[in-house]
């Protein structure tokens, strides 16, 4: 099994780059033909979303409904796709940042209590915990 890096995966879903877009989608239904599957890393969703919400400007809702869509292709193996699926579920439930919302839910799977961090924003949720400088 192959793994993909995540401009594969951008080129899919923007199509911005053509030649790049039918590469992948050819790559795709001959995997589909072939009954072959690729890897999807942690690492990589994070860095779609990044890429999605920073690069490309998309919005929240058109990006889980992206992420969506791809966890359904036969295709694909999410790595831990439970928990990717369990991501969705609790990001289209508030407003915590995707990038944020998917290293708390990947840190808390591996048995942390909680991720220590510096940003306000993300420690008002229940998975951050803010690191204060009277805590050092």
């Amino acid at each position: 099994m192959n793994a993909l890096d995540t401009n594969i995966i951008v080129r899919f879903l923007v199509r911005d780059d053509q030649s790049q877009a039918e590469s992948v989608y050819r790559l795709f239904k001959k995997a589909e033909n072939e009954k072959k599957v690729f890897f999807v890393s942690s690492l990589v969703l994070l860095e779609l979303l990044w890429v999605l919400e920073s690069v490309y400007e998309i919005s929240r809702h058109e990006i889980l409904d992206a992420l969506e869509e791809l966890l359904l292709l036969p295709i694909l193996v999410f790595d831990d796709q439970p928990a990717v699926r369990s991501f969705l579920s609790i990001a289209r439930k508030n407003n915590i940042d995707l990038s944020d919302l998917l290293i708390s839910l990947d840190t808390l799977s591996s048995g942390c209590d909680s991720v220590l961090t510096f940003d306000k924003k993300a420690a008002k949720s229940d998975f951050f915990t803010l690191l204060e400088k009277q805590d050092l």
